[in-house]
């Protein structure tokens, strides 16, 4: 069914990330509208969030899988009109400043700290990852960009990676079911990976390093990666931290590669002319330079964890709006193809880590 068949696709989908650079040098409007229009959309979305958190502390329920679902069951809200800009605000806001305060929780000591072989095999699995996925999207009939999508996202920080990719990708390419079902399969997949990836370890007989660096370079999400680690032992809980905020650091370069990438390989189908796409995000330039600040100043350590439970609170708040402004009805219809390139990219991950924490560490 296409955007023509259904007029008001656009009005209730939403552009939530398509036309977050254009956002930037929009002109300023000359009669000033009430900030009182924001508040429907974001106060239902900050309820939703906040009964995900208590089911994430009282059930252990992953936080953003739980945001997902919650913002799903709630996407009537989305009908709507009032609720429209207070949840595009969220989504588009939430997740840049949520993706830039990232950047307080690494530092390019801990990135040298690894070593080079670790970072090689680390460079390993992200590539798996991203040529897994986009393998699979073309196998499944789908176009690059969802290959990148999922690629990208399984590589670096899972839903992290997929807001800021989308952010550069656009819903032009990628409709907005499509990016909610990579965000649930992504959130879905770092559940199962954190209760089973430890086991796995300790079944293969890994040593601590061994296990630090699996589990850190293939588990999608920061949280689950971390907690994956020390459920081994706390050192290689120490080492899948370091492995895991590394790739968190690889996030500029990727959304900037997947920007250029974008920008020259996939026209927009409509006017069959190529998007200009900046070549480094305004929100990713800030993220580059909080690692930075983090790696040249010694910051209190209240100063790092603030910040984590603040852009975690954001992209909680991003990703509940995103999923409250899809039509569930567009979603049920992908099918199980738009599965796949996750899919492939979480077990091609998974396998080369395996490999070479086996051979090479």
């Amino acid at each position: 069914m296409t955007d023509k068949a259904r007029p008001d696709f656009d009005a209730y989908a939403g552009d939530l990330f398509g036309e977050i650079m254009l956002a930037d040098t929009a002109p300023a409007q000359a009669e000033r509208k009430p900030l009182s229009r924001y508040i429907p959309g974001f106060a239902i979305c900050a309820i939703a969030s906040a009964a995900a958190a208590w089911l994430s502390q009282n059930y252990g329920v992953p936080i953003i899988l739980a945001g997902l679902l919650l913002g799903l069951a709630l996407s009537f809200s989305a009908g709507d009109p009032r609720t429209h800009e207070g949840l595009d605000a969220t989504s588009r806001h939430g997740l840049r400043i949520g993706i830039v305060l990232l950047g307080l929780q690494v530092t390019l000591m801990q990135i040298g700290a690894m070593g080079a072989v670790p970072f090689l095999g680390l460079a390993l699995v992200m590539s798996a990852a991203i040529i897994a996925a986009l393998l699979a999207a073309r196998a499944t009939g789908q176009s690059g960009s969802v290959g990148l999508l999922a690629g990208g996202a399984t590589a670096i920080c899972g839903a992290s990676a997929a807001l800021a990719l989308y952010g550069v990708i656009g819903r032009e390419r990628i409709e907005q079911a499509q990016f909610t079902l990579t965000l649930v399969i992504l959130a879905a997949a770092s559940a199962i990976a954190l209760t089973t990836y430890p086991a796995l370890t300790q079944a293969l007989g890994f040593s601590e390093a061994q296990a630090g660096f699996l589990v850190g370079a293939s588990i999608h999400d920061v949280a689950q990666a971390i907690g994956a680690g020390f459920a081994v032992s706390d050192m290689a809980g120490a080492q899948a931290t370091v492995v895991k905020l590394t790739r968190v650091a690889l996030l500029a370069p990727l959304v900037t590669l997947a920007a250029l990438w974008i920008a020259r390989t996939q026209p927009i189908a409509a006017t069959g002319k190529t998007t200009r796409v900046p070549m480094l995000p305004g929100f990713i330039l800030a993220f580059l330079t909080l690692v930075g600040v983090n790696s040249l100043i010694d910051l209190p350590p209240e100063a790092a964890t603030n910040a984590l439970i603040a852009s975690k609170t954001l992209l909680l708040l991003a990703v509940t709006a995103t999923a409250m402004r899809t039509r569930t009805d567009l979603l049920l219809e992908l099918g199980w193809r738009s599965l796949m390139p996750v899919l492939a990219a979480t077990i091609a991950s998974l396998g080369v880590a395996l490999g070479f924490a086996h051979w090479a560490l």
